[in-house]
């Protein structure tokens, strides 16, 4: 289990983003040498040098870090019959060796030596990933692959780099995994009621969404 590339993203205009400036940073290419990640703070969380283009719906401490595996961007290199590098789908951390969907919300992941990072919710497409990829009909395709990768949050911050191995520090006592919250919140609601099982660690954003969906506020 290790990160095959580190990912980031400057500042590209798009017509398909909502950002206020019409850019975005979700085309991203693999950098050399370590990249600092930071802590929640004054001035966010996540990886130095990596933009954010429409602040209002992506980034936050809750989205600092996304991750897709290798093993993933593969199967669609399959599908789609093109290739995909790493960052095509605007992960901040391409990961070899681990099934990312199979993670638990809650799951802490140890980065090298320092850096510690928490499972804490999942990437819902979008029509600047959609307009990106330039594929037809692709928030439906990706939504029914269901494999959408995991959004993590800082708990210790530290560098990133490639071939860091990755560790997992520790297991939630429950079944909440990132593919079991994306079907929930997007193809199969009866799973909602069990989403809430992942206790503190679940993202407020995702948290919402089942609250309303199922009608109650606890």
């Amino acid at each position: 289990m290790r990160i095959l590339s580190v990912n980031i993203g400057g500042p590209q205009p798009s017509e398909h983003t909502s950002s206020p400036t019409g850019h975005t940073g979700i085309t991203k290419r693999p950098h050399d040498g370590p990249v600092p990640v930071s802590a929640p703070g004054a001035e966010g969380s996540g990886l130095a040098g990596d933009t954010i283009g429409d602040a209002r719906h992506h980034g936050g401490d809750d989205q600092a870090v996304y991750v897709y595996a290798r093993e993933d961007l593969d199967a669609w290199e399959r599908e789609l019959g093109r290739e995909l590098p790493n960052g095509a789908f605007g992960e901040n951390l391409t990961t070899t060796g681990i099934d990312v969907n199979d993670a638990l919300i809650g799951e802490r992941w140890r980065i090298g030596g320092q850096l510690l990072l928490e499972v804490c919710s999942v990437r819902k497409p979008c029509r600047t990933f959609a307009g990106t990829l330039g594929e037809n009909g692709w928030v439906r395709r990706f939504t029914e692959a269901g494999a959408p990768g995991p959004y993590l949050r800082v708990i210790e911050p530290g560098e990133v780099r490639a071939g860091d191995p990755v560790t997992v520090e520790h297991r939630p006592d429950h079944r909440i995994t990132v593919g079991l919250l994306f079907r929930a919140v997007t193809t199969e609601p009866d799973l909602l009621p069990q989403v809430l099982d992942a206790g503190d660690a679940l993202a407020d954003a995702p948290r919402q969404t089942v609250l309303k969906r199922l009608g109650t506020t606890a």
